[in-house]
């Protein structure tokens, strides 16, 4: 194990493959090393932690809105200070959700109470390229995880056109003048190129720094006060989210029709909706980007399934009423809307 622990960031709009980029790297990461995942999801509801394929991984789920938001930042720097000092992983993988700004990451990386820690190496954007033209002239959290970025991995080439696809790079290049794109499916690059994949493999940051220090472990009230004087920082730029909600909805149903018949309805400007549904012929998953949806039977084991026959649908305000109208369409009760961003959360 390293003095250090080094950073991956993964980032991208709602659904456009950054979960499938996880299991990417944890498929080829050495075995020799340490490997720990931060998954953030933005409903209350959380579909992708049971996503992550691997035994014995290391995760932190944090659910609720967005890591780089004031409203669970607290949750993250915690999070973090149990891993600069406890876990004290070789690698942290973090997957953000898919409307976070992740502009403030590197400097809460760099926080005095982490020591040194974390050596921030590589931001990757997952681009739907089917979608991602039209998602970028409603929300802001696009430019924002584009401009911080510097690998951009333009996904689902095979559901968008040729003209989408230079469309989607004309639009990246607007914020960098020599962007590094790779056109794929399924989110296949050659990770070689920025992890150290080969066994016992070390960061330059780890070869070249001293030994840990000493410096005792934070107490809970000492950690507290920390954050609170963080987060009463003049200097603290948060910029505002995206205005989405999240509702969940159990479906009480048996003819997986009745999945297909509810995204059919959904209103245009839901963006994007995920579960597990089962009926008689076993464990399915339900997939919707903008407008695109899949149902398809999935081997997830039972036991890593939390949510069973419940469906997180996210929108903006305006799309909660219409998403009420089509859970009409079959056996659907709603477990009620969240709402990240409210004063109330």
């Amino acid at each position: 194990m390293s003095d250090v622990t080094r950073v991956y960031l993964i980032t991208g709009f709602l659904g456009s493959g950054k979960t499938t980029l996880l299991n990417r790297i944890i498929e080829k990461f050495p075995k020799d090393q340490k490997l720990t995942l931060l998954v953030n999801e933005f409903g209350e509801i959380g579909v992708d932690g049971t996503l992550v394929e691997g035994d014995d991984i290391d995760m932190m789920e944090i659910s609720k809105g967005s890591i780089f938001c004031v409203c669970v930042k607290t949750d993250f720097i915690k999070g973090l200070y149990e891993l600069s000092t406890t876990v004290q992983p070789d690698v942290l993988l973090i997957e953000s959700t898919g409307v976070a700004n992740p502009s403030d990451l590197k400097k809460d990386l760099k926080l005095p109470i982490f020591n040194d820690r974390f050596d921030f190496r590589e931001q990757f954007c997952l681009v739907d390229a089917a979608h991602f033209a039209d998602a970028y002239q409603v929300y802001a959290s696009l430019e924002k995880q584009i401009a911080s970025s510097s690998v951009f991995i333009i996904n689902k080439t095979d559901m968008a056109s040729p003209e989408k696809i230079e469309e989607t790079k004309k639009i990246i290049a607007e914020f960098h003048p020599e962007p590094l794109f790779f056109e794929t499916t399924y989110a296949d690059i050659p990770l070689e190129r920025f992890l150290e994949l080969d066994a016992g493999g070390i960061s330059l940051a780890a070869s070249l720094k001293g030994p840990s220090s000493d410096r005792p472990k934070l107490s809970d009230a000492e950690l507290d006060q920390f954050l609170d004087d963080l987060l009463d920082s003049p200097d603290l730029e948060i910029t505002p989210p995206d205005m989405l909600m999240s509702v969940g909805y159990r479906w009480n149903g048996n003819d997986i029709s009745e999945v297909g018949n509810i995204a059919d309805a959904l209103p245009s400007s839901v963006v994007r909706a995920k579960g597990f549904v089962e009926d008689a012929s076993g464990m399915h998953i339900f997939n919707y980007v903008m407008g695109d949806w899949t149902v398809e039977k999935t081997d997830i084991p039972r036991d890593r399934i939390q949510h069973e026959n419940v469906v997180v649908f996210i929108g903006p305000p305006d799309s909660m009423a219409g998403i009420e109208t089509a859970s009409e369409t079959g056996s659907w009760s709603s477990l009620g809307v969240f709402q990240p961003y409210s004063e109330e959360s």
